[in-house]
């Protein structure tokens, strides 16, 4: 892998920190907020929200630039919302600097991708966006066990300074390992104006095969974040555990997703519908496994590592179907990615809040992680039959070279 993939898994790292940190943090945020914990859950949810938002649009926006200047500035603008998130005494402003850091970190998430793909050869892209996103999963063993700590020691608010912190490195990082100049692979903007490209980008999304990628997109991996998001509370409460365990059973899960992610780098590229039937029937699994012994903290902590390989190993399979059925023409639609996952994100919160809120108690919210997983693999279930129709043959080579095998073409 270029050094500049492992940078950009780094600048991930930093900002899934920040993205998961609150899942240990809820209720003293809550108490130091006068909020109810739903209300503080939401907090979850704005981030989702602007994840959603920022991606496609920030992606387009900066189009034309080159990529490390635009990555810079996501992540300049990110640092900033935390400082002011760590700053302010009241829940609206917290809520809005949310938006505004997850907005640019969505910019960042969706840029960096394509930059990642366009880095490596054809036929180790999944495990290239296995690092990226690997970030993430290095955010939940690490990032956000010590957020977690830091926020129950010295007080949530000096976990957000950490994640402020460590958006430094990564901002060297990146100037350091990316060129200023154009941008890497294929470069329509040196050849065509800004509304040709955009028009070029805007027709790769009009596959009908993409918006069912993006549907088990959106489904799979916010469908750990249902029991995730509230994981705290649950451990605390039908668990009987203390609030100084909750980090050890969140590092866990973080173990349990680096082995899952890194086992889905290496199979997804060459059978990435096995990964994604095999993943997701394992968070239905251990969603359902942990609803129903929520009351026997062994077994919801073997679970919880376990929902992280499953559910983990689905990302690199996604991501890698995306970007293989976009196209050439792909920072639209690859940004677009992390818009579809995070409309679940932003779902699975709320959801959950409204289990916590109709008194049916925390150890009933596994149970809406269960079903989202299981509408994922419905929809993995649709492209497969899809799949099975004659492929009509793709003239441009360029185009060749993002497909899989041919056992698993994009539907």
């Amino acid at each position: 892998m270029p050094l500049a993939v492992w940078v950009l898994g780094f600048a991930i790292f930093a900002q899934g920190t920040s993205e998961f940190l609150l899942a240990g943090l809820l209720e003293p945020m809550a108490r130091d907020l006068h909020v109810t914990v739903p209300t503080a859950g939401l907090l979850i949810s704005a981030y989702a929200v602007g994840m959603v938002a920022g991606a496609p649009v920030l992606s387009m926006a900066t189009l034309r630039w080159p990529r490390r200047r635009a990555l810079l500035l996501f992540l300049t603008v990110f640092a900033v919302a935390h400082v002011v998130g760590a700053l302010t005494p009241g829940y609206a402003v917290l809520f809005a600097s949310r938006l505004v850091g997850a907005i640019a970190c969505a910019g960042f998430f969706g840029v960096a991708m394509v930059t990642a793909v366009d880095l490596v050869p054809g036929e180790v892209r999944a495990r290239a966006l296995a690092v990226v996103i690997g970030g993430i999963t290095v955010a939940t063993v690490f990032g956000v066990p010590a957020g977690t700590f830091i926020g129950q020691y010295l007080g949530w608010r000096a976990a957000f300074w950490a994640v402020a912190a460590l958006t430094v490195p990564a901002l060297a990082g990146v100037y350091l390992t990316l060129s200023g100049g154009r941008n890497v692979g294929r470069t329509p903007a040196s050849r065509t104006g800004t509304r040709e490209q955009i028009g070029d980008e805007l027709r790769s999304m009009k596959r009908p095969a993409l918006w069912i990628a993006y549907g088990t997109t959106a489904l799979s991996f916010s469908s750990m974040m249902a029991t995730f998001g509230y994981l705290g509370p649950l451990l605390t409460g039908p668990g009987g555990l203390g609030e100084r365990w909750v980090p050890m059973v969140l590092a866990l899960f973080g173990v349990g997703s680096l082995v899952g992610i890194t086992i889905g780098g290496r199979v997804a590229d060459a059978h990435p519908f096995a990964t994604l039937y095999t993943g997701l029937a394992g968070v239905v699994a251990t969603s359902a496994g942990i609803a129903l012994t929520a009351g026997h903290p062994a077994a919801v902590t073997v679970l919880v590592f376990l929902m992280g390989v499953a559910g983990m190993a689905t990302n690199p399979a996604v991501n890698v179907r995306v970007h293989a059925t976009a196209g050439p023409d792909r920072t639209l639609a690859g940004a677009s990615v992390t818009s579809a996952f995070n409309v679940g994100n932003a779902i699975a919160p709320w959801l959950a809040g409204l289990v916590v809120d109709a008194g049916l108690g925390y150890a009933n919210v596994p149970w809406v992680g269960a079903a989202m997983a299981a509408g994922a693999f419905a929809t993995v279930v649709w492209a497969s039959r899809l799949d099975r129709r004659p492929a009509t043959p793709t003239p441009s080579a360029e185009r060749r070279t993002l497909e899989p095998a041919a056992t698993d073409r994009p539907v």
